[in-house]
């Protein structure tokens, strides 16, 4: 019998992407920067420029915490410590 859940948020949350919250903020970032609104880039053209004045250190850092994440999927010592990020 399935369950009722009169509220969206007392239903169970699904497992999502692999470093998810990090992925969100780091794309929401990206929109926000002046990168892709004034100099009309992509949010993937202004994450490869890397140190480029126009993407904020925010951003910069966020790209490295998910370079971490992502490496951190591969890294079996990590398997028993846990994602980074998360």
């Amino acid at each position: 019998m399935p369950k009722y859940y009169p509220d969206e948020d007392d239903k169970p949350k699904k497992p999502g992407r692999a470093c998810q919250g990090i992925r969100d903020d780091l794309k929401e970032c990206l929109l926000n920067s002046k990168c892709v609104k004034e100099d009309k880039k992509t949010p993937k053209e202004c994450l490869l420029l890397g140190h480029h004045p126009s993407v904020p250190l925010e951003c910069q850092n966020l790209r490295m915490a998910m370079y971490e994440c992502k490496r951190s999927l591969v890294d079996m010592r990590m398997r028993f410590r846990g994602r980074k990020g998360e």
